[in-house]
């Protein structure tokens, strides 16, 4: 199961000798560079629309041995539209903040209303429109050392490859990767405070992060997505009883080549649910997810590779106590909950351009993408999983870069259904589609 990601973090090794250039600064490779240049105030963002035509309607869900047969069906989406900007209160103090527009709507609204007392509430549902305006990041840093700064704020967590590049430009195919999106929140922003910097030089260079920040809630743990539900942003307020812990290192001493991983853990999840006592006869709660990761980048080819794991503790005591869930829950009884789910993908691009030799060539990556995904991997005593949740995927394409910021899409998807084998079928039909789309990334104003 883990064959292809370690293959391909072994072929990265030998291609860093090959490919790699001399790096003209250790500049070049600190976390600090982003802040780097005269400016005083920049503004820009990033934005994805995409459109897609698909031979089925979530056939794998419809109950059957098969799933459905083929129904042309066809969307036209913009996810999101991010506006971003940084403001230097001084060479040491920067403002930066991020607002994110999703789906073009301005999203849905919950209330605790309090009974008799304080976890004896119900919940008030306010539905406005689909979509979501939402502060993804909001923050001030103060620069120190190369080796030592602090972060405080509304935040990105580094877990997994595409919440720490999760810019539209930064990954192949017109939507984000499958498996993260579908296992934790993408992208995955809370508030708390982040200690980061670099140390080392030349080719023994490494950036870190250390950041604790809310945790996840378990009311909104499910069959379908794990603990995506669980990111706390339904409320006015966050629940910090018990914190995440957030570390992540990445290894950037050679010019293209970046090999890293984070880790994150819960003490107790339950102790941040909306009602204090809900998970109480559980005990404790501990949440653990961990991720490795790569990308080597040199003129002639684009790789990476990335794989996920995680558990969570008492998930068939979750499961039963996310049932009985009031019918007017912004939760869904999707039950069972897994303790353990998994992810892991590998990309590989190639830039057309520096193999033809030819003057005023587009750029052209084609690439090719497979990716595994399961979020009921590991199912306590007890409990059964559902085939239909494990996913093999293809996902072949061709992107073109008319400006540096600026990238147009054209994708092919196949996924297999209900098998962990990277080729073969359980039964169920496969689920097919076809994108195109356009993004961005970039700042529009710097002064």
């Amino acid at each position: 199961m883990y064959r292809i990601i370690t293959l391909c973090i072994l072929a990265l090794m030998p291609l860093t000798t090959v490919f790699a250039q001399n790096k003209e600064s250790d500049e070049y490779q600190s976390v600090t560079s982003e802040y780097s240049g005269n400016w005083r105030f920049r503004f820009g963002g990033y934005g994805e629309m995409y459109a897609s035509w698909q031979d089925y309607g979530l056939n794998r869900w419809n109950g059957s041995t098969v799933g459905n047969s083929k129904k042309n069906h066809a969307k036209v989406v913009i996810p999101r539209f991010v506006l971003a900007l940084d403001y230097k209160l001084s060479s040491k103090w920067i403002l930066g903040a991020e607002i994110e527009f999703e789906s073009g709507g301005v999203g849905t609204a919950y209330e605790l209303e309090t009974g008799t007392g304080s976890e004896n509430g119900e919940y008030e549902q306010e539905f406005e429109k689909g979509g979501e305006v939402a502060l993804e990041q909001f923050h001030i840093t103060r620069l120190i050392t190369r080796e030592f700064n602090i972060r405080a704020g509304h935040l990105v967590l580094p877990v997994g490859l595409t919440n720490a590049h999760h810019e539209p430009t930064n990954f192949f195919g017109t939507t984000r990767p499958e498996g993260e999106t579908t296992i934790f929140p993408s992208t995955w922003h809370e508030t708390g405070i982040s200690f980061f910097g670099t140390f080392g030089k030349r080719y023994t260079t490494f950036n870190y992060q250390a950041m604790v920040v809310a945790g996840l809630n378990p009311n909104g743990f499910s069959k379908y997505d794990w603990v995506k539900g669980g990111r706390q942003n339904l409320f006015e307020f966050d629940n910090f009883t018990s914190p995440a812990w957030i570390a992540r290192l990445d290894y950037v001493g050679v010019p293209g080549l970046r090999i890293g991983g984070s880790f994150y853990y819960i003490n107790d999840a339950g102790a941040n649910a909306d009602k204090l006592n809900t998970y109480t006869s559980l005990g404790k709660i501990p949440v653990t997810i961990w991720n490795v990761d790569g990308e080597y980048i040199n003129k002639y080819i684009i790789i990476r590779g990335n794989i996920i794991s995680g558990h969570v503790s008492k998930a068939a005591g979750i499961t039963r106590i996310n049932n009985s869930y009031s019918k007017l829950s912004p939760y869904g009884r999707k039950a069972p909950f897994a303790s353990g789910a998994l992810t892991y993908s590998v990309d590989l691009g190639v830039r057309v351009k520096s193999l033809v030799k030819i003057e005023k060539f587009p750029e052209l990556i084609p690439f090719a993408h497979y990716e595994y995904y399961n979020p009921q991997q590991v199912m306590d005593e007890g409990q059964t999983a559902d085939v239909r949740c494990q996913v093999s995927m293809w996902r072949m394409g061709l992107n073109w870069k008319p400006l540096s910021n600026l990238v147009v899409k054209a994708d092919f998807t196949t996924r297999q259904i209900g098998t962990q084998k990277v080729f073969g079928t359980t039964g169920f039909n496969s689920e097919n589609e076809f994108n195109i789309g356009i993004a961005y990334a970039g700042w529009f104003f710097k002064n």
